[in-house]
This record gives structure tokens, sequence and C-alpha cells, in this order.
């Protein structure tokens, strides 16, 4: 009886501690809703060539975009965690304000932005219910940048010429910027769990525009500065493995 009783508190502690616990070693795989929420500000349209100019009173903003989001954890031990992060390159949208307000929509681009992060996880590696904060690093950058007509006849009135004897394209600098993480995980049993996180990335870029003459001759470049700054959602279901 005795020894019957040892082994059912056995398998209760067992079933209500390591269980759960997260040990160095484990890998924790996720996936899920990514929301990517810009906290958007831009400069004014700077034309710097032939002649230098401003276009007063011109700006953008940046859509919010959902898209796949994929992680993969590493546990150090049972609180310190090295995270890899990716999302399916989400598209977004660029509309005009204040002078630029009357042409709508400039264009869109696809944005890559793979991300490490170091996480360390509150309470003990046996607990099911886990607070976390991280900090790491993205490397972004853009791909499919593309111009509305829009923009392009707005661009072609700005330097005195014909919407169809001109085309402009523009390029987006890439750049390394910091990630601020917070959130929370819950270990449903062994292998499943849920996680909900929150990341600031300070992030900025410029944009370069140039404009061409259906030749291929240059006719103008213009440039301008957007400051993002991203608020970052991400709701995922994980496996620990």
């Amino acid at each position: 009886m005795k020894k019957t009783m040892f082994a059912l508190a056995a398998l209760g502690a067992l079933a209500s501690g390591s269980a759960f616990a997260q040990n160095a070693g484990d890998w924790v795989a996720g996936a899920g809703w990514f929301h990517l929420a810009p906290q958007d500000s831009s400069k004014p349209l700077q034309v710097t060539a032939p002649v230098q100019s401003v276009l007063p009173g011109s700006g953008a903003s940046v859509k919010d975009s959902d898209t796949l989001g994929l992680s993969l954890a590493y546990f150090i031990d049972s609180h310190w965690a090295v995270e890899g992060v990716l999302g399916i390159p989400p598209k977004f949208k660029l509309e005009g304000q204040g002078t630029l307000a009357r042409v709508g929509e400039l264009g869109e681009a696809r944005q890559w932005s793979p991300t490490v992060l170091v996480k360390y996880n509150f309470n003990e590696g046996n607990d099911a219910f886990r607070p976390f904060v991280g900090l790491g690093a993205t490397y972004v950058w853009y791909s499919d940048v593309k111009l509305t007509s829009n923009l392009q006849g707005a661009l072609a009135s700005q330097f005195r010429q014909s919407p169809y004897s001109v085309n402009t394209t523009a390029k987006l600098d890439s750049s390394f910027a910091p990630v601020l993480n917070a959130g929370v995980s819950y270990q449903l049993d062994k292998h499943w769990g849920i996680a909900f996180s929150v990341s600031y990335i300070p992030l900025k870029t410029k944009a370069k525009l140039t404009t061409t003459s259906i030749t291929g001759l240059p006719v103008a470049r213009s440039e301008a500065s957007l400051k993002l700054n991203p608020i970052v959602t991400f709701l995922s279901a994980t496996y620990r493995f």
C-alpha cells in the first residue's frame, strides 16, 4: 500500500511539474499571426538632382499589415533562451499625406526582417505560465517596390514632363535595427502551448526615386526619409521538442 501511494505521488509530481518543464537543450517552435502597426512619420519629398528643391508640405504614411509568423527558440537553461523570428514578408502600402494626399496610394513594398532575440523567462521551468522579456536585432530590407501610376503622373508634372515620356523607380535603404520584446507563454501540456508577444522596432529608411526618360536618360532624382517604428504583435501556437 505504501509503495502504491508513493508511486501515485511520484506520478502526480511528474504530471504537475516536469511535464511543463523547460530545460537546457529544449527547442520550441511557433507559428501564428503577425500584426505590424507602423507608428510612422515622414519628411517632405526632396529633389536632389538636377536642382535641389523641396516639395513643401508633402508626406506619406504606411498602412498596417498582417502576415504569418514563424519562430524557433533554444533554451540555454530554464530561464534563458535564444529565438529566431521570421514572418512571411508582409506587403506595406504607402499613402500620400499633406500636399500628396490628392495622389492617394503612392506605392507598395514587401519587407523582410529576420530577427534574433535573447529572452529571459520568469517563473520556474516547471510553471505553465511564464512571462518573458527579450532584446535583439533585426536586419530589414525591401523587395517588390512599386510606384502607382498616380505618383508617376504627379512626379512627371513636378518635373514638367509628360507622364508618358518618363518612368520613376524607387529603392528603399536596408538597415539594422534593435528589437524590444515582452510577452507571456502558457504551456498546455508536455508539447503544446500558446504565446503572445509585443515588439517595438525603432526603424527608419530612405526612399530614393530615380526618374528617367523612355530612352533611359536620367531626368531627376529625389528622396524621402521615413520613420516606421512598428509595433509588432505575435500570437502563436507553440510546440516543444
